[in-house]
C-alpha cells in the first residue's frame, strides 16, 4: 500500500499544472494526503471535490484561501477523522484523517511559527494537542501514521544552512525540542530511520531566491509512525524532482492494514 503526502500550496492552482496529474498517474498512490489546499471544499470544482475513482475528505479553514488538509483514498476508509476536537486548530483545517483497519492515517499541516516566533505559542499548543490526540489513539490500540508538513527541520542535517537559521521559523529550539521529545515517546521519523546520515535531501525550498535550483532547502515534510508500526513500513521516498509546489511529495510503502 502506497501512501503519499504533498503540501500543494493551493489545490486549485496545482491542479491546473501538468505536474500534478503527471505525478499522480506515475506515483499511483493508494492514499494521498494533501496540505495547504487553500480551499473551501464545497467551492472546489467537482473534479477536485469528488475526483473519479477516489473517496475524499476535506478539512477546510474558516478563513478562505488559507491552510486546509485533505485525504484522497482509492479505498473507502472504515472511518473518517475530522480534526482533533480542538476548535483552535480545527477552525484552521489543520488535520483530517482516515482509519483503515488498525491504522489511522492523518494528513497534518502544522502551523508556521512565523518570523520572530510571532506564532510560536500557537504552534507549540498545536503540537501538544496533536500529541495528546495521537497518544489517545495509540492507547486505544490503533497504529498511527502522521503525514504532512510539520513546518520544522528537526536536526541540522535536515536543512542546507543550519548555522544561518538558528533564529528562523521552522528551526527554533522550542519547536525542534518538541519534535525530538515526541519521537522519544515511541514514534519514528520514517525517512530518517531508513536513511540515517543522508544529507542534502529536502522537501521545501523558498521560491523567491532560486533556492530549489541551488538545492538550498529544508526537510520539513514527514511520515511519522508509532514504533510498533515501523516493521510494517517497507520503503520511504522523497521526490524533489517533482515540480508544481514549493514542496515536493513524500511517500511510504507499507504492509496493508489489518
Amino acid at each position: 500500500m502506497i501512501i503519499a503526502s504533498w503540501n500543494v500550496n493551493g489545490l486549485r492552482a496545482i491542479a491546473k499544472k501538468d505536474d500534478f496529474a503527471a505525478w499522480l498517474s506515475e506515483a499511483d498512490p493508494d492514499v494521498l494526503l494533501l496540505q495547504e489546499t487553500k480551499a473551501q471544499h464545497a467551492a472546489l470544482p467537482i473534479e477536485l471535490e469528488k475526483p473519479e475513482h477516489w473517496f475524499t475528505r476535506y478539512q477546510s479553514a474558516i478563513k478562505k484561501g488559507y491552510s486546509g488538509t485533505a485525504v484522497w483514498s482509492r479505498y473507502e476508509p472504515d472511518a473518517w477523522i475530522d480534526g482533533i476536537g480542538d476548535p483552535r486548530f480545527d477552525d484552521e483545517g489543520r488535520v483530517v484523517g482516515a482509519r483503515f483497519g488498525d491504522l489511522v492515517v492523518l494528513s497534518t499541516y502544522f502551523p508556521n511559527s512565523q518570523d520572530g516566533g510571532k506564532r510560536l505559542d500557537y504552534k507549540l499548543a498545536f503540537d501538544e494537542a496533536l500529541e495528546r490526540f495521537v497518544l489517545e489513539l495509540r492507547d486505544a490500540g490503533r497504529h498511527v501514521l502522521i503525514g504532512g508538513d510539520f513546518n520544522v527541520a528537526h536536526e541540522e542535517i535536515d536543512l542546507a544552512r543550519p548555522k544561518e537559521n538558528v533564529r528562523s521559523a521552522g528551526f527554533l529550539p522550542e519547536e525542534r525540542a518538541w519534535f525530538g521529545n515526541f519521537l522519544q515517546k515511541g514514534f519514528v521519523d520514517s525517512w530518517r530511520r531508513q536513511h540515517p546520515g543522508v544529507a542534502d535531501i529536502y522537501t521545501w525550498w523558498a521560491m523567491r531566491t532560486r533556492a530549489r535550483e541551488r538545492n538550498i532547502g529544508w526537510r520539513i515534510d514527514y511520515f511519522v509512525c508509532d514504533e510498533e508500526f515501523w516493521p510494517r513500513v517497507r520503503s520511504t521516498t522523497i521526490t524533489p524532482e517533482v515540480q508544481g509546489s514549493d514542496h515536493c511529495p513524500v511517500s511510504v510503502q507499507i504492509d496493508p492494514p489489518k
